[in-house]
């Protein structure tokens, strides 16, 4: 008997409908293309986290929810194991889906994990010519655009300020400061990375908690945080990012032991590790 020859994923897209403002009961498809037939073994469910095939080790996705997306008898690179679908770790600035990533191309199984901005219904299906699965993602939530940013590294290379440059992310109200931290997290879409933006996390992970009182938001970052020496730091876009919001007028970063070099009164505070 003949071995069965694993399918080759060709494409990854996710739809841009909706962009920042996500009308009620839309959706937005997710689609794998492949090579040849349609996989014929294929899994998609909600995880409560992503494990890479092989290693057993989580991948990070910033979401508020993840979908675990399989497919058997499938790879996504060639004979010469280059990747065939292009980028592995894909952020969007769409109202569903936030980040997609790719957590496993090991012996003929293929995975992907999605990030999402809240847990919802969603449906698979195929279609042919080309050999498309689709993950239909609903939305049947309102969003409103809030302002992420992130380094300009033309600016800060060239010394000109601002050092950052703001974009616009849906999120999910009441929850709008949460959402436009998430959002940040997940760093820039392709084309913002294009235009020279870049996320610079200090060695964050992600951030535990976010409260806000009396005008003070604190944010407890995850992660080995340090400035590595750097004057610019995660601090100079989380500041900016959560002042956007009338009711918030200093913000303090904890590490992840809990420390900030001013945890009382009304003032901006980082942990030591930040300072360059």
């Amino acid at each position: 008997m003949l071995p069965i020859r694993p399918l080759i994923a060709t494409a990854m897209v996710v739809s841009a409908t909706g962009l920042l403002a996500a009308p009620a009961q839309a959706a937005q498809p997710l689609v794998f293309e492949f090579r040849g037939r349609v996989p014929a073994q294929r899994d998609v469910r909600y995880v409560s986290r992503l494990i890479a095939d092989g290693s057993g080790q989580t991948v990070n996705a910033v979401g508020s929810a993840l979908l675990q997306v399989r497919f058997d008898q499938a790879d996504g690179h060639n004979r010469h194991g280059k990747v065939t679908y292009g980028l592995t770790r894909r952020t969007y600035a769409l109202p569903g889906v936030i980040q997609v990533v790719n957590t496993g191309d090991f012996e003929a199984t293929l995975t992907f994990g999605v990030g999402l901005a809240k847990r919802v219904p969603y449906r698979v299906y195929t279609l042919t010519r080309p050999s498309r699965v689709i993950v239909d993602i609903a939305t049947p939530y309102r969003t409103v655009p809030v302002r992420d940013y992130f380094l300009n590294t033309a600016n800060y290379n060239t010394g000109r300020r601002p050092y950052t440059t703001a974009v616009q992310r849906p999120v999910i109200p009441p929850a709008t400061a949460f959402g436009a931290l998430q959002r940040l997290f997940a760093g820039p879409t392709q084309a913002e990375r294009a235009q020279g933006l870049r996320f610079v996390s200090s060695k964050a992970t992600g951030f535990s908690k976010l409260t806000v009182k009396k005008g003070v938001a604190r944010v407890y970052l995850t992660g080995r945080v340090t400035s590595g020496g750097s004057t610019f730091t995660i601090a100079d876009q989380i500041g900016p990012t959560l002042k956007q919001f009338p009711s918030i007028k200093w913000v303090k970063i904890y590490d992840a032991a809990g420390h900030t070099e001013h945890p009382a009164g009304p003032s901006d505070s980082i942990p030591q590790s930040l300072e360059p």
